[in-house]
């Protein structure tokens, strides 16, 4: 008798993020539209971070985000405790960026991070968030201002945990010694862009901050390269697609974003024929596991352990369902199936550790 699959939810794992006691899942940024039904949906399969930022859409992600929260809470009977909810500091809202006076309306000084937390608060309609980050890191600014900073907003109940996004290995351990001298709270996480094409900070550069005594944790972003390991822009499928990058019939916003050395969101590697090539060349790895691509490459950057979780972008709830499915290919992802998939990319960094050895 062959044994039940298991469900999304029984599948869900809960890890650790960083040292702190704070467990968290997978996590959605919600578009505005299917907000609630997507919130909802990925609720109900076990979903419990959610991921905000004062800069998103004008501010308005927070808001959308602070309506729904409002009717999980009262129509659903979720209670905040429930949830980990996060936002992010530095940009501003860029609606009060068009004001004439706007020197204090970006970065981490003290005061942004008080005004910009208290804005926050007030757009998503809480009393207080679970983590903050540093949306990016601020070089005008003292770090133990910086610290101090997000302290104050942990003191006055604004948030239970701080930490950063994108900033160096080295900010984020200058951070941290800051805060352990001064007997202070230190940023817990990182959240980072990490994926099959975008992996050397995340395997290298913050590799000692995964070991003791920091033991940084990682809400990681862009799992799926803005789109592009989905597939969904292979030449061998660009005509009639109905991608937000606008393509069609060819490659040429793609390739000159590459060949003018932008690339699309840093990814290391520039050659647009190249990642391509290595798409097409994954499809077989997943058809074999009977997986999407875009639930392979997720299942893969989930399936490294200093992942503590994977943000995804849905603009509908069955994209939603089917991003949550990629749990059921992680056990799957066996050493030989990850080298098959590292001799299709081959972008392994040189790194200290190798952790598909610690599955």
């Amino acid at each position: 008798m062959s044994t039940p699959e298991k469900n999304i939810k029984e599948l869900m794992e809960y890890r650790h993020l960083g040292r702190t006691g704070l467990k968290v899942t997978f996590g959605e940024q919600m578009d505005a539209n299917e907000a609630y039904t997507c919130m909802k949906v990925a609720y109900d399969n076990g979903c419990n971070f959610f991921d905000n930022a004062e800069v998103y859409s004008l501010g308005k992600a927070e808001t959308v985000m602070g309506q729904v929260l409002k009717r999980m809470f009262e129509e659903d009977g979720i209670r905040r405790s429930d949830l980990v909810i996060s936002t992010k500091l530095f940009w501003g809202t860029p609606y009060y960026h068009a004001q004439a006076n706007k020197a204090n309306l970006k970065g981490l000084s003290r005061k942004r991070i008080i005004e910009g937390m208290r804005g926050s608060l007030q757009r998503l309609n809480l009393e207080y968030v679970d983590i903050v980050f540093a949306h990016r890191p601020d070089t005008h600014t003292p770090m133990d201002e910086i610290v101090r900073g997000f302290n104050w907003l942990i003191d006055q109940g604004y948030t239970f945990y701080w930490g950063t996004s994108e900033w160096t290995a080295e900010q984020i351990r200058q951070a941290w010694e800051i805060a352990d001298r001064l007997n202070l709270i230190g940023p817990c996480a990182e959240q980072p862009q990490y994926n099959m094409l975008h992996r050397t900070r995340f395997e290298v550069e913050y590799a000692p901050l995964y070991k003791p005594p920091i033991e940084y944790g990682t809400t990681i972003w862009s799992p799926l390269a803005s789109g592009l390991l989905t597939g969904k822009y292979s030449s061998k499928k660009l005509e009639g697609n109905d991608s937000r990058l606008g393509l069609t019939g060819s490659l040429s916003w793609l390739r000159q974003q590459f060949e003018t050395g932008q690339g699309l969101n840093g990814l290391e590697e520039k050659n647009v024929d190249r990642i391509m090539e290595v798409i097409e060349n994954l499809r077989p790895i997943a058809d074999k596991l009977g997986a999407t691509l875009a639930q392979l490459c997720l299942a893969w950057a989930a399936k490294n352990p200093h992942v503590s979780t994977v943000i995804t972008g849905a603009s509908r709830s069955s994209q939603v369902v089917e991003n949550f499915k990629a749990l059921t290919f992680i056990s799957k992802l066996t050493p030989e199936i990850l080298e098959e998939i590292e001799q299709v990319l081959k972008n392994k960094p040189k790194q200290p550790y190798d952790w598909t050895s610690m599955n």
